[in-house]
């Protein structure tokens, strides 16, 4: 690939790199190897260096301790097309970013915290709480469908594309109502990347009385005093927001042609439409949470205790280990086109093919557009999460991405005996067709 072909921001000196430190905990007083730890900010830096990310955020924890928690680069002003004398805002290790799909993890939990209060139940149709969308053979769509991307309908109509219905949310149900489906409910997998979210928010509402915003608000933001992880940011916050860059080499056929088909747009314009105030003050269930690396790793650290922090119960253990309970095995993804293993709202781990490093079967989490990652390793005491800002596909310095995860698994070795084994998933099969 020649040089010329790939975007990249431009990159300050060294000297000049804007670098924030969290709050962090020493990594050997939660048996974490130190070395192997700084390798893995080693490898976000290089990958900083690599001008493909304007912006990273990384943070880890161990056994509940924040080992890892820095930020380097631009939120803003320093992108590929940001001339030398743009005003530019540092991010820092409180800067919300965008995490896109990674969103769909936080959603199901949403999903499974009615069903542990029989508020609904994960096998009943969907349209039980939508009447109008059991139609064109979607009567046999149940919320797990939704949840496995087993629903039969991967794919947002072209006329749905469009901002101003986030201000509308009804018009988008009312378009998924009349859609028609892909193939058989229950019987592919296809990776759904924006559809199920909107369905599985109705049924919040629906069942609720409240947006999926104002429930998540309510049940655990603020029980857990989250300063971010909703659907959205708060208008006063906009411009603390750190914006999304199309960097990387050109993106060509048949990749191109992939990714429209799962984006509903051009790869280039889907990056335009994510730093739009509409996308960023809306409500997209399946893609536009805002948080910090560090809220996002708390998150899973919720997930890791068996559905309990700081002295607040969220969830029961046995709904973390349905939720994260094995529904795919290697399975062929429709819409991706790799095998991936799914739970029920999650991208599980693998030993050999895994994005949370190797040897990882037990883990957990969300892959983010396009190299977003947040997850939890039981095994390991892992709870984790990396944000960028460039929104690249295939390019050389990923390596440098999976470094970052290898490096973080090699600091902490697995544990025996911890307590929150006795709380926490170990995935198992438990195919849904």
């Amino acid at each position: 690939m020649l040089p010329n072909l790939v975007t990249r921001a431009p990159m300050p000196a060294d000297a000049d790199t804007p670098v924030s430190f969290g709050q962090e905990t020493e990594a050997s007083s939660v048996g974490a190897d130190a070395t192997e730890l700084e390798a893995a900010w080693g490898a976000a830096r290089r990958l900083y260096a690599s001008g493909i990310h304007p912006a990273i955020q990384l943070c880890v924890r161990r056994n509940g301790e924040v080992i890892l928690d820095r930020a380097i680069g631009y939120a803003r002003g320093a992108g590929p097309k940001d001339g030398p004398d743009a005003d530019k805002l540092e991010a820092t290790t409180d800067t919300p970013f965008n995490i896109f799909s990674a969103s769909k993890a936080i959603t199901a939990m949403v999903i499974h915290l009615l069903d542990q209060r029989h508020l609904m139940h994960l096998e009943d149709p969907v349209c039980d709480y939508i009447p109008h969308f059991g139609t064109h053979g979607k009567q046999w769509i149940t919320i797990r469908h939704l949840l496995t991307h087993r629903a039969g309908i991967p794919n947002l109509p072209p006329d749905a594309i469009d901002l101003d219905l986030l201000s509308r949310p009804g018009e988008i149900i009312d378009i998924l109502c009349e859609s028609e489906l892909s193939w058989r409910p229950g019987r592919r997998l296809g990776y759904h990347a924006i559809t199920g979210g909107f369905l599985l928010g109705e049924i919040v509402r629906r069942v609720t009385g409240m947006s999926i915003r104002a429930f998540l608000d309510r049940e655990i933001r603020r029980p857990l005093r989250f300063q971010g992880l909703n659907y959205g940011v708060p208008r006063a916050r906009l411009d603390e927001v750190a914006w999304n860059y199309f960097t990387g080499p050109p993106v060509l056929p048949p990749v191109s042609f992939a990714l429209r088909r799962v984006l509903g747009v051009k790869f280039h314009e889907a990056v335009e439409l994510s730093n739009d105030p509409r996308f960023a003050l809306g409500v997209i269930p399946a893609g536009n949470i805002f948080a910090s690396a560090n809220e996002i790793s708390r998150f899973y650290q919720l997930l890791l205790n068996g559905g309990e922090l700081d002295g607040v119960r969220i969830f029961d253990s046995r709904t973390i280990r349905r939720a994260t309970a094995e529904q795919s095995y290697r399975e062929f993804d429709l819409t991706l086109g790799v095998p991936l293993r799914y739970g029920m709202g999650f991208m599980l781990g693998g030993r050999w093919l895994s994005p949370y490093g190797p040897d990882t079967q037990h883990a957990f989490g969300h892959l983010g557009f396009t190299n977003i990652l947040g997850w939890a390793d039981p095994e390991r005491g892992i709870a984790a999460a990396l944000m960028t800002s460039g929104k690249p596909v295939l390019y050389p310095e990923l390596y440098f991405a999976f470094d970052i995860v290898r490096r973080i698994g090699a600091a902490c070795p697995k544990q025996k005996g911890r307590p929150w084994q006795k709380a926490v998933v170990v995935p198992v099969r438990a195919v849904a067709r």
